[in-house]
């Protein structure tokens, strides 16, 4: 699966995702959770993260944990029905982790799901990036284009090949 660029918003395309900027991972019956790039974005640096308790039951659409910013508190919404079977401790000393990694290290819950097909209820990644889009133009008031990794990638490598070429960089042939 594809991950895709919506502006500078990295969407990992492994992952099903909320209308409140929520991922979720899926992986025999337990859902890791956390916050898209998006959102972490918009918060600004998180300064303290209040994790759930292990074994705590939820809804979705429950509050599952609060992330303090600089900025506000924002909660996190649980995506899926179950009980939080794991959390991500290295947050309490560590929140800034939230930021720096939001799909990887800055996980906040593991919910062992009551009804896996709940999943169905979430955005597929090619859903989430296309919702993105719309939210960040209207915000910008213009339009911006969808990538996919590979296509920000080679542009990358063309600038640079360009770049070399006008600083005399360029290999011999």
């Amino acid at each position: 699966m594809e991950d895709f660029y919506v502006d500078n918003y990295l969407i990992k395309g492994d992952r099903y995702y909320t209308k409140e900027h929520e991922w979720v991972l899926v992986k025999n019956g337990l859902a890791q959770v956390g916050i898209t790039d998006y959102a972490q974005k918009q918060l600004g640096d998180i300064v303290y993260v209040d994790l759930p308790e292990v074994d705590k039951e939820v809804d979705a659409g429950d509050t599952l944990a609060n992330l303090e910013s600089v900025k506000n508190v924002a909660p996190v919404y649980a995506p899926v029905t179950g009980t939080v079977v794991k959390v991500n401790e290295d947050l309490k000393d560590e929140p800034g982790l939230v930021n720096d990694d939001p799909y990887d290290a800055g996980w906040i819950a593991i919910v062992e799901m009551k009804d896996p097909t709940e999943i169905e209820d979430l955005m597929t990644a090619e859903d989430y990036a296309e919702y993105l889009k719309e939210i960040v133009e209207e915000e910008k008031e213009e339009e911006i284009e969808m990538r996919e990794e590979e296509e920000i990638i080679d542009d990358v490598m063309e600038r640079l090949e360009d770049v070399e070429g006008e600083l005399g960089y360029e290999e011999e042939k």
